[in-house]
């Protein structure tokens, strides 16, 4: 049975903003020296609690937009453009906006716990996946589509629980080169999901609110 198209660009989407293979490059460094004893449980904690942020964010994101009176078709060119951020960096093999920058990695490679931060955020549930979640939580028009919005979520998690698991061995085997191939071929695909949230966003602000 083939999948709905919007259950696969959901799945596309959050595969490429979590980004399975970028984290477990971060997750490899950061735990090379006094975290390796601990990687797995901090993997685990890591995944937990980066899935309860992208679950509460899909479940509730909408409810604070109106709260803070953001229209969606606002939020969907404002997300698009972050995402599109995002994709630029990927794509020319750049730190992205979930990455962490040098201060954070220094304070990161201390004795520790760092499950949280910067593993959990902003490595995991970044600025890009928490403003996708947000953005596939609006677009779903059914419990149907929700309910599998969060199978995804949970797929995409998974996925890269796992790659923090054989970490060391796939920053082994891809290298340097091969991680840079990952990101740029995601960003590609991160920018056409982007573009089309914005065109969307912008639709419905001239065409279906003239």
């Amino acid at each position: 049975m083939a999948l709905p198209p919007n259950i696969l660009s959901a799945f596309v989407t959050l595969f490429v903003t979590i980004g399975p293979i970028e984290t477990a490059v971060v997750f490899a460094s950061l735990t090379a020296g006094v975290h390796r004893q601990d990687s797995r449980s901090l993997a685990t904690k890591a995944i937990l609690i980066a899935g309860a942020m992208l679950t509460l964010f899909a479940l509730s994101g909408t409810t604070a937009l109106s709260l803070l009176h953001v229209s969606l078709p606002v939020f969907r060119v404002a997300g698009g453009v972050l995402l599109f951020l995002q994709a630029l960096t990927l794509t020319f093999a750049s730190p992205g906006l979930s990455s962490i920058s040098e201060g954070e990695r220094r304070d990161a490679e201390r004795p520790g716990d760092i499950a949280v931060f910067p593993l959990a955020f902003p490595v995991i549930a970044g600025p890009g996946s928490l403003s996708a979640i947000v953005l596939l939580a609006a677009r779903a028009r059914s419990g149907i589509d929700a309910t599998w919005m969060l199978l995804m979520l949970l797929v995409c998690l998974t996925l890269t629980y796992g790659a923090m698991f054989i970490a060391e061995s796939l920053v082994h085997r891809l290298g340097q080169t091969g991680a840079d191939v990952v990101g740029r071929v995601s960003g590609v695909l991160l920018a056409g999901l982007a573009v089309q949230f914005v065109f969307d966003g912008l639709h419905q602000v001239f065409v279906d609110n003239p």
